[in-house]
């Protein structure tokens, strides 16, 4: 005989159901655009009714917000981590400019692109998009500071060295979506000669330093991608 019985629903903690909700919603943006971010989309992924969603986030515009800033977060500390070895900073630059040119990386030129896009219209994302972006030059020029005292780097500015790397990024991560198959290696390399230009280092020192191909699962030679919602 069959019970009619419905299994007890459990209640998450209000800490873990909005983790659930910003990592469902990170998914989203990072494999189909923050667009799609929607409280009607995120109840139906998490199976669950609409207002529970809005109970966290009762204006979606947050939402959205805060899934990119977690993605962006999450991605920062894997290229650059806080809690980086000291001493290491020419390898630590190297290990950088490699994953930002991998095709790991490229869900994450995608989601940039598409949160500076949409910020021209949504104020709160475009003030996430704006603190993301401190945080990212923060973080980086910290690195390039511990270089410069350790006698690995020469530069006057760290801060204005380290955004002419960040533009050549942004300039070839806008490219994400194009065949990469015709660019020339003194395109591809760009990032590495710019910031070896720009920190007095020789040619080839940091691409030298870059990860193998042999030591990586992807065939571009950098590191397998990163679960949309996080490692």
């Amino acid at each position: 005989m069959t019970s009619s019985v419905r299994p007890k629903r459990v209640r998450k903690a209000p800490e873990a159901r909005r983790a659930e909700i910003v990592a469902t919603a990170e998914t989203i943006a990072l494999t189909e655009g923050l667009e799609l971010i929607t409280v009607r989309r995120i109840a139906d992924e998490l199976a669950v009714r609409p207002g529970l969603i809005s109970h966290y986030f009762p204006v979606a515009e947050d939402l959205v917000a805060e899934a990119f800033g977690d993605a962006a977060t999450a991605e920062l500390d894997r290229l650059i981590p806080a809690d980086r070895p000291a001493g290491q900073a020419l390898g630590q630059l190297a290990r950088f400019l490699s994953l930002t040119g991998g095709r790991r990386y490229d869900d994450m030129s995608r989601l940039w692109l598409n949160a500076r896009h949409l910020s021209r219209y949504r104020a709160t994302l475009r003030d996430r998009v704006g603190h993301q972006e401190s945080l990212w030059r923060e973080r980086l020029t910290g690195l390039v500071r511990e270089g410069v005292d350790a006698g690995d780097f020469r530069t006057d500015d760290p801060a204005a060295a380290v955004i002419q790397i960040l533009v050549v990024l942004d300039g070839q991560g806008a490219h994400v979506n194009t065949d990469r198959s015709n660019r020339p290696r003194p395109v591809r390399t760009m990032a590495f000669s710019t910031a070896e230009r720009v920190l007095d280092l020789p040619a080839g020192a940091l691409e030298a330093l870059a990860p193998a191909p042999a030591t990586t699962d992807d065939p571009s030679g950098h590191e397998p991608s990163r679960p949309p919602a996080g490692d």
